[in-house]
């Protein structure tokens, strides 16, 4: 979850697709632009222990963007699961969307 909120941040495109399932992945990305993340706090951790496959992050991601005042928050629970030995995004709930 870190590792994908760093690439919007530097707008890795790559590493954001290399991450994302392959079942659910879009073919191409472009982080937009214009927008300056600020801050990512983890709300919540479900599953992901050592032996489980299945795991949810809920998270909150501090942005600005040109022509918005202020600090906005993107609030999303993330899913993920192992497979092939490594955690894929598999995608995620935006609260309010």
């Amino acid at each position: 979850m870190r590792s994908r909120y760093t690439a919007f941040v530097v707008r890795d495109a790559a590493h954001l697709l290399a991450t994302w399932h392959p079942g659910t992945r879009p073919d191409e990305i472009e982080p937009d632009a214009h927008t300056r993340w600020v801050g990512l706090e983890i709300i919540a951790v479900e599953g992901g222990e050592p032996g489980g496959t299945r795991g949810f992050v809920e998270f909150a991601a501090s942005y600005r963007m040109p022509g918005v005042g202020g600090v906005q928050v993107q609030r999303e629970r993330s899913r993920f699961v192992l497979q092939s030995g490594r955690w894929w995004y598999l995608d995620g709930r935006v609260e309010g969307a």
